[in-house]
Parts: structure tokens; C-alpha cells; sequence
């Protein structure tokens, strides 16, 4: 099974889609995007599937319902955010909350049995069950098991207790009865959908095969709650909408992208072979995905999709120009010499298929190696979800605690691309890399920092709160690092003045001026929300 290309956040992203600029190729005929209809709630007959399959398609998920349904039941807390789709989450979690049977306990002690200590990586589980799962009523998995993701071998027999639970607790008379609300979100997305397939397909001329064996799918599943990602497994390649934020046109086009380009660089491995040097000078870059720095060819597909994005978003010359900048920064220097060969492909005949390697030889590497020589890849920052940790501070704070992060390079790696991705403000991306050292040190005081951070930016109160609260108090407490206690008492200080609970706000700013060589950053904004309770700033210990 290929390796997991993508995994972004959903973070709210929104920008207009330009059309192939003047004189490029358009496809022939436009790609389809395939929605599902179904019937009345009150119909009492199977959803129809007389539709023909289709490459791309935006549906709702009978197998994701159900495994939502079983999760909520068995006590998962879903993010329940203030958007329109509160209500609807909020009942349903209620109505589920309240089932009753041999089939819901057996599903509450599976729950119990496989829950790990992060409810990202719980829920991350249960996602890719549900994509990889086949129909009701057995929901066994479509794939081999050696093509299995992780993931859902951890919840090797699930497939029987959620057989059970959808049988006994009528899960299919309640899939039919919110159709109304999902088809709704269905039709909300399908022309931005179908509008990022049609430029895509159009700018790289590639007519996709309704019976192809690659797939590119769209779940919505507004009970999952929070915001959540893109994956692929093998050739088929799905996202999964929570629904009720703005259509996030610029990841749907990312993801699709890697969907039209992911498989050149694997047919062509001879051609791109001769860039290889580029890459081995790339792969040192300290902000490069991690995941990147040993697979060149997914580097290589990733900085072709950047450059076609670069063609197809409607930016300023100016802009453009900074973007190509921030991707050699950040290692992704192959992005600035496709993007000056793309004209080559935009003024010629075949599709980008057949054209590739003609791309990839334009490609002059020996003047591409005398300009990465000049090339400054930027460090690593640990950033904040505010504008308060200064370049400078970063710095320091690191020095600060070296004994917090264990001398292991893959840890490091991990750290720093989790960092870069919070910076993003991707927290799907940054969960993933914090949960990978948490696999391999549990009690890591900087990736549950970060994990805490992800929750900030998922807007998961509740979850921050529990974070900070494990990093601040008790045998886990970050006390040999002080940046992170110091700044875990300033953020749980804002969550407790956001509930209404003054007081313990106050003790958590205080306890941050406390810290023994604690960023002074975090003190600057201790003494903020201590001032704007009028009080008077305490002096911090020195």
C-alpha cells in the first residue's frame, strides 16, 4: 500500500478558483462530480444506488454514520462547535447517549478496551474504519488486510460488534431519517467540487474514467464534529467534511491535485532519477515534512502539485513570488523550476500523463544545483497560535530545557514538523506528528504541549484544558521544562476567564509569573490578563 500522502486539517480555508489562464488547454469535456440523491425520510425503502460510479464523488457514508453512532454512544466526546450543525450534533449525541442493549455494551466496552490517552488519535482510528469499511450490515473492510492502514488492524474486531450494534439499535431507519440534513451539505458542496475538478482535469488534460480503478471521494459526516483531513489508502483518496464551515476550496484542490499527479512521478522513476541530487540537498532543509526526507518521489509529486496550484490560484505576481519563496525556505525548492517549465506543457498537445517526463528534463539541474547554493533554508520555529513567540524567543526557549527532548533524530523530526504544521494552522497535520512521538514517549512534555495547541486551534476548550491541566499539575507536570509550564498556565488562565471562572484565571497567571526561567514572552502575557482584571502586576520571581 502506497504511504499516507496527506494528512491536513480542514482549517477553515476558503479562495476563489481561477480558470486556465489565457491560451492553456482545456479538457474536453467537463469532469463529472457525482452526488447521491435519496428518498423521503419517511420512505421506508434501501437508499437507491442507481447512479453510475463515478471517479469523484461527494456522499454521505452509511458505514461512517454507523461508526460515529457506535463511537458517540460509547461516550466519545465530539468537538460540538457553535455552528449550525450544533443542534443537530447535540441531539443526536443525546439520542445515542441514551441507547440500550447487549449490542451497545459490547460497543462501550470495545471503546473502553481500545480509547487511547488522546481523543484525536481515538477519533483518527474510527475515521479510517469507516472509509475503509464495505455496507451495511457486515462492514467488513474493502481492502486486503496486508493493504490495511494501522489504524484500523487496531481495531481488528470491530467489524462484528458493529454489526451487532446496527442490527439491534435500527441504525439504517436512522440513516434514512437524517438524509434531508445530509443531502443537503451534498448539494452545498457539489458545484465548488465539481468547479475544482473541472479546472484540475482541464489544466492538466486528463479525462478521468467513471470506471477507473482510482477513486477520489468526499465523505461529509457532520457528527464527527471537528474539523478533519484528507487521506488516501492505495489509490483512493478521500476527505472527510465535518460540514457547517466554508467550503475549504484550497485543500479540496490540494488533495485533488495529488490525486491527478501522485502516480507521474511513479511511472516516470527513471526520468525523475537524474533530479535526484536536487532532492538529497532539499531533504536537509529543516522544515521539510519529515515523511518527505526519504521519499522522493512523493517530493517530487508534492512540489508539482504546488506548482500547478501556483498556476490556477488567482494571486498577484507579487504574491506568487513570495509563495515560491516561503516553498525554497521550506525545502520544496523543485516547486520554482516546475513552476518556470509548466509554460512548456501549457504550449503543447498531450496531457500532463504523457508530457511529464518532457517536464521533468527542462528541468536544467545544473543550474538548479548553482542556485540552491545561494538558497538559505529557514530553521525551525516553535509557534504559537497568537503573534506573541518572537523569532528570538523561539531560540531561547529551546535552550532553555535541552534535556525535555530526547536525542533521537526521528522524535526531533517529528517535533519540528509538528511545530511547522501548528505555524500552518493545520492541526490534522500537527496532530499526526505530535501522536508519533507520543507512540514512542508517552509522557513527552513538548508533543502534548503541541497537542494542546491543536486543541486551541480546533477551538476544543475542553480538550486544551485537559492538556494544559496534565502539563501543570500532577506526576506529569512539565516541570523540568519551563516554557511549557509556563505558557500551559497562561493558556488554561484564558480558557478559565472564557467559562466565566475569574478566580482560578487569576491563579493560573500567577502561577506562570512563578516559573523558574519561564519565556519572558509568557510572562508578558500573564501580567496582560492579570491587568485586565485590574489587578496590580505582581512582580515575577527572578
Amino acid at each position: 500500500m502506497k504511504k499516507l500522502r496527506r494528512l491536513m486539517a480542514l482549517f477553515g480555508l476558503c479562495a476563489a478558483i481561477a480558470l486556465p489562464a489565457a491560451g492553456q488547454a482545456q479538457a474536453p469535456t467537463p469532469a463529472q462530480v457525482q452526488t447521491q440523491s435519496s428518498p423521503p425520510a419517511q420512505t421506508p425503502v434501501a437508499r437507491p444506488r442507481t447512479a453510475p460510479p463515478s471517479t469523484v464523488s461527494v456522499d454521505g457514508s452509511e458505514a461512517m454514520f454507523t461508526t460515529m453512532c457506535a463511537l458517540l454512544a460509547a461516550g466519545f466526546e465530539s468537538n460540538v462547535n457553535s455552528d449550525n450543525w450544533t443542534a443537530f450534533r447535540a441531539q443526536m449525541r443525546e439520542r445515542l447517549r441514551q441507547q440500550q442493549g447487549p449490542a451497545v455494551d459490547a460497543a462501550r466496552e470495545f471503546y473502553r478496551q481500545h480509547e487511547l490517552r488522546d481523543p484525536g488519535a481515538t477519533l483518527s482510528r474510527y475515521l479510517w474504519f469507516g472509509l475503509v469499511s464495505g455496507p451495511a450490515p457486515a462492514f467488513q473492510p474493502v481492502l486486503r488486510r496486508n493493504e490495511l492502514p494501522p489504524e484500523v488492524i487496531a481495531l481488528e474486531g470491530f467489524s462484528e460488534i458493529l454489526s451487532n450494534y446496527y442490527q439491534e439499535q435500527k441504525i439504517g431507519a436512522m440513516w434514512r431519517q437524517v438524509q434531508p440534513v445530509y443531502n443537503r451539505e451534498v448539494e452545498r458542496l457539489h458545484d465548488s467540487v465539481s468547479q475544482v475538478v473541472f479546472v484540475s482535469t482541464g489544466y492538466v488534460r486528463e479525462i478521468l474514467e467513471p470506471s477507473g480503478p482510482r477513486t477520489f471521494m468526499i465523505v461529509v459526516e457532520p457528527l464527527v464534529g471537528r474539523i478533519t483531513n484528507v487521506r488516501n489508502f492505495g489509490d483512493h483518496y478521500a476527505l472527510v467534511l465535518s460540514g457547517g464551515e466554508e467550503i475549504p476550496t484550497d485543500v479540496v484542490r490540494h488533495a485533488f491535485l495529488h490525486f491527478l499527479l501522485d502516480p507521474l512521478p511513479l511511472m516516470y522513476p527513471h526520468v525523475i532519477a537524474v533530479k535526484r541530487p536536487l532532492f538529497e540537498k532539499a531533504a536537509t532543509a529543516p522544515r521539510l515534512a519529515p515523511e518527505l526526507k526519504d521519499d522522493f518521489a512523493s517530493y517530487f509529486a508534492e512540489c508539482t502539485v504546488r506548482a500547478v496550484e501556483l498556476k490556477l490560484k488567482r494571486i498577484s505576481p507579487g504574491e506568487r513570488e513570495a509563495a515560491v519563496s516561503r516553498d525554497d525556505e521550506d525545502g520544496y525548492v523543485l516547486v520554482k523550476p516546475l513552476f518556470g517549465v509548466l509554460p512548456k506543457f501549457e504550449n503543447s498537445e498531450p496531457s500532463m500523463k504523457l508530457f511529464f517526463p518532457d517536464l521533468v528534463r527542462a528541468i536544467d539541474a545544473g543550474t538548479e544545483a548553482k542556485r540552491l547554493a545561494t538558497v538559505k533554508f529557514a530553521p525551525v520555529q516553535t509557534a504559537q497560535p497568537e503573534d506573541e513567540a518572537a523569532s528570538e524567543e523561539v531560540a531561547r526557549r529551546r535552550r532553555a530545557a535541552p534535556t525535555t527532548v530526547p536525542n533521537d533524530d526521528e522524535v526531533i523530526a517529528a517535533l519540528t514538523e509538528g511545530e511547522r504544521r501548528i505555524a500552518e494552522k493545520n492541526p490534522r497535520a500537527a496532530e499526526a506528528s505530535f501522536q508519533k512521538v507520543l507512540t514512542k514517549y508517552p509522557d513527552q512534555a513538548r508533543a502534548w504541549y503541541g497537542i494542546g495547541l491543536v486543541a486551541l486551534l480546533d477551538h476544543d476548550a475542553a480538550r486544551a484544558k485537559q492538556v494544559f491541566g496534565r502539563l501543570t499539575a500532577g506526576e506529569h507536570a512539565a516541570a523540568q521544562d519551563p516554557m511549557v509550564l509556563a505558557w500551559s498556565h497562561v493558556y488554561l488562565a484564558r480558557i478559565y476567564d472564557d467559562e466565566g471562572n475569574p478566580s482560578v484565571a487569576k491563579a493560573e497567571y500567577q502561577s506562570a509569573l512563578t516559573v523558574q526561567g519561564g519565556p519572558e514572552q509568557a510572562k508578558q502575557a500573564a501580567q496582560r490578563g492579570l491587568a485586565a482584571f485590574g489587578a496590580d502586576k505582581p512582580v515575577a520571581r527572578p
